[in-house]
């Protein structure tokens, strides 16, 4: 059977007078969702109500219900840096995605701008050590992951965020059964909120103009051959259960062996293994018989 990882035990959330907070509103784009989730969660551990939240930075109830709902106007980085500071959230990842989804929300730069100016960052500007650590580890790998569904700034971007919002829930990630698989989860839900999906499953045909095989060949015919398989392997990949395609994406298209791929997921070299067989025989089961691949990379 595939590998599903233990799910550790829910934190008991505090129980609050009055009225639940609602959910966040479901037009709310990737990059005010990036920062808003890690605010929300913080909020709800905090055991604080609406109403004593309010009273301690000085805004109306009503509009922090709206701020963290991500309904009404998008906020300006005075309001977000007085939850910062009452949360105890860290300052500088926030107010890096904070901005990102300012952009995201039309406002101008000058808008961006005179917000910042008027709340400046009050806590220094450098994660946890162990955070950078593990940021210096893995980053290139996740590099090559992200490359396969997205382009260039995209990818880019998307580690960043990922590493952004780990610094926000660091935490939790270093309280978690496997910080390795952990902050695996923050980037494949970075990945995915940013990549096309076609009929709800990633869309990553573009993929198929950087692998290596293809680029190892230099005979056009021999290349649209090749071109057209690729299409075909990753429109079948895409119907993959999650964790059967970042196994795929690794092993077939990114060149890591079972074990590089285990120490980069956080599970089992066998669970890897278990979910490329599983995976493997979907795929034959719809296409033609997939070449072995053995990656190298650790």
């Amino acid at each position: 059977m595939p590998f599903d990882p233990p799910v550790p035990p829910a934190r008991p959330v505090p129980l609050r007078p009055g009225r639940k907070l609602g959910p966040i509103a479901a037009n709310v784009g990737s990059a005010h969702r990036a920062w808003l989730e890690p605010m929300r969660d913080t909020y709800l551990r905090s055991g604080l109500t609406l109403s004593e939240l309010s009273g301690r930075v000085r805004f109306a109830k009503s509009k922090l219900s709206e701020l963290l709902r991500g309904t009404g106007l998008y906020p300006r980085w005075e309001i977000i840096l007085s939850l910062c500071i009452e949360l105890n959230i860290p300052q500088w990842p926030l107010y890096r995605l904070w901005q990102q989804a300012a952009v995201e929300a039309h406002k101008s730069r000058e808008w961006i701008e005179r917000s910042s100016e008027k709340a400046p960052l009050t806590t220094p500007h450098t994660a946890p050590l162990d955070h950078s650590a593990f940021r210096e580890l893995v980053e290139n790998d996740y590099h090559l992951y992200a490359q396969v569904f997205l382009d260039d700034d995209q990818r880019d971007s998307a580690v960043s965020d990922t590493f952004d919002i780990l610094w926000l829930c660091w935490n939790d990630a270093l309280a978690s059964c496997d910080t390795r698989r952990f902050a695996w989860q923050v980037l494949h839900a970075t990945v995915m909120s940013r990549t096309p999906h076609l009929d709800g499953r990633p869309a990553f045909a573009t993929a198929a103009f950087d692998t290596v095989i293809l680029q190892s060949l230099t005979n056009t015919s021999a290349r649209l051959n090749q071109l057209e398989e690729s299409l075909e392997l990753f429109k079948a990949m895409s119907r993959l259960p999650d964790h059967q395609l970042d196994v795929m994406v690794l092993r077939r298209l990114c060149g890591f062996s079972p074990e590089g791929a285990s120490a980069l997921l956080g599970i089992p070299a066998a669970a890897v293994r278990s979910n490329e067989r599983h995976a493997v025989h979907f795929l034959e089961s719809v296409i033609c018989p997939l070449p072995e691949t053995e990656g190298n990379t650790s």
